[in-house]
This record gives structure tokens, C-alpha cells and sequence, in this order.
């Protein structure tokens, strides 16, 4: 039976931690230990999710898990796999599955994510994606989105934020020809439930890149993360989407899947304004953002499978 909220274990792998209330990272991390099970053995870097889940005595995590270097998460599932492949484990017997925040990723960790799939090491890497370096203070990674608040992007009356577009990972990632890859959102738990499912049973190195709001630093309210979570999507400011590569789906350079294509998008405007970060956003700007949304879906829509 495939796993969706209904059907999903009542067992908890992540639980007891020292999260912000809200924290969309946290409800990621618990909604993917579900389905992976207790025998999945996790990696961590320094990020949020370590700093929340590894305070002896009180370790959060059922499953094996371990703190890594900030670049290394990567590099540690690779090591991870060796051994347990040395000791004779089987694929279906556990899943290696890293979880990194943006930063971890998109920044400090890229090199050795590019190198895990390179080799196409069995692992599965899920990136948490709240838009910047929530553990240190909220600073900017690259995956913060234009306009956005951070500590080394302030904003006021002589500056708007982040003044760099969002890198499009998920693209990345899948130009590497990686075996499958993934979009998600908490806002839409289903949907990542089902491709954390679906990743589990494929061979190779598979990427999740899932939105997960920080209340904190997007500067809302703590009981919000789940309604901005799908207004995201919403907006269509953060598609859900796959990637298969050529093993999976037989075509030469793999294929894009559109798993959500909205008649009418919600408005960028409301998502926009009811987040602090983005309070010094001109109206001029926003209209920028909007025209940027829909440049990226004319292309989507045009070449991808929807």
C-alpha cells in the first residue's frame, strides 16, 4: 500500500528535539524517518536539524544518525554505504539518507554532493530548504530568494534585502544526470511522502529538495508554516516536479515531470507581504518577481511533462 498521511506509521524516529516551534525543517525530517523506517541510518551536518536533535542526553533520532562537517554530508553517506555494503548489508536493508539545510547543500556541501552523484553512490541526500543559514543567525545562502531580509542582506530605506535570484538546484543536480530527483514542500505532505517513498526503492543517489518555512526567519507566525508552505507552490514561486535520469525512464538525457500544474496561480503579492523578510519589497519589485515566475513557467510548460 503506498504511503500517504493516513497510512503512514505511527512510529516516531525524530522526536523530543529542541526545534522552534513551527520549524519546517523538523517536520521534514519526522515525515521522512516515517517512511524510510528504523533502519535507515542518518547523516547530518552542522545545521539546524543537528543543532536541534544531538543535545545529550536528549538525542532526538531512533534511528543511527550522526553529526558530520559542514561540507561533508555527502562524503559521510558515501562513507556510510561502504561500510554497511562491507558488512554484507543489502540496499533493502536500510536506507543511508542525509538531511542538509540549504546552506549544507547549495553552498559548502555542493562539491560533495556533485561528487556523490558522479559516482552514483547509493544514498539519499534531502535538502531542507529554508532559504538561508537559519542555525548562525540568519545570513543569506544562495538559495535565498530575491528581496529576502537576512543578516547580511538587511533591508530598509537604503537597501531591499537579497539582491541575487535563487539558484535552481533541483536543475543542477538533475544536469548531472542523477538516477531521480525531486521537489517538495511540507505544505504539500502527500506529495513528499510519495517521493521519499519512491526514492527509497531506487538504486543510486537520489535528491529530495524540499521548502521548509522557518517562522523565525521568514518572520511569521509560528502556526503558519504549513499554509505558506503550499502558498509557495501556490504562487508558483516553488514548483513540484521530477527528474528521472536515462535509467529510469529510457529517454537519452532523462525527462522532467510537472507533478502540479495550476490553472491560476495564487498571489505573489499576499505570499510576499505576509512574511517580515520581504516587508521592504517595492511594489515595482514585486511585479518583477511575478514576471520572473512566469518566464520559468512558459519554459516549464513548454519542455517538461505536465
Amino acid at each position: 500500500m503506498p504511503v500517504n498521511a493516513k497510512t503512514i506509521s505511527d512510529d516516531e524516529f525524530f522526536f523530543g528535539h529542541k526545534a522552534c516551534a513551527g520549524c519546517g525543517g523538523s517536520l521534514a525530517v519526522r515525515a521522512a524517518l516515517k517512511v524510510l523506517g528504523p533502519n535507515a541510518v542518518a547523516a547530518l551536518p552542522a545545521g539546524c536539524m543537528s543543532a536541534v536533535g544531538f543535545n545529550f542526553p536528549q538525542l532526538a533520532f531512533a534511528n543511527n544518525a550522526m553529526i558530520t562537517p559542514f561540507a561533508a554530508t555527502a562524503s559521510v553517506l558515501t562513507g556510510i554505504e561502504a561500510g554497511l555494503r562491507a558488512q554484507g548489508k543489502k540496499p533493502d536493508d536500510c536506507t543511508v539518507v542525509g538531511f542538509a539545510g540549504d546552506g549544507g547543500t547549495a553552498d559548502i556541501g555542493l562539491q560533495a554532493l556533485s561528487g556523490a552523484i558522479d559516482r552514483n553512490d547509493d544514498v539519499l541526500y534531502i535538502c531542507y530548504d529554508n532559504e538561508a543559514y537559519m542555525n548562525t543567525g540568519i545570513q543569506k545562502s544562495s538559495l535565498t530568494p530575491f528581496g529576502a531580509k537576512t543578516t547580511t542582506t538587511p533591508a530598509g530605506a537604503n537597501a531591499h534585502g537579497c539582491l541575487t535570484q535563487k539558484k535552481n538546484l533541483f536543475e543542477i543536480v538533475a544536469a548531472h544526470g542523477i538516477p531521480y530527483a525531486a521537489t517538495a514542500s511540507v505544505g504539500y505532505l502527500n506529495d513528499f511522502i510519495r517521493k521519499v517513498e519512491r526514492a527509497r526503492d531506487i538504486r543510486g543517489t537520489r535528491y529530495l529538495h524540499v521548502i521548509a518555512p522557518c517562522p523565525t526567519g521568514w518572520g511569521c507566525d509560528v502556526d503558519e508554516t504549513v499554509d505558506i508552505a503550499k502558498d509557495i507552490v501556490d504562487t508558483g514561486l516553488w514548483y513540484l516536479a521530477e527528474y528521472e535520469g536515462e535509467q529510469l525512464c529510457g529517454q537519452p538525457g532523462g525527462r522532467f515531470k510537472l507533478n502540479r500544474n495550476p490553472r491560476e496561480f495564487a498571489s505573489v503579492e499576499a505570499y510576499l507581504r505576509r512574511q517580515g523578510r520581504f516587508k521592504s519589497l517595492t511594489n515595482e519589485e514585486i511585479v518583477q518577481v511575478e514576471a520572473g515566475r512566469n518566464a520559468t513557467w512558459e519554459t516549464i510548460r513548454r519542455t517538461w511533462i505536465v
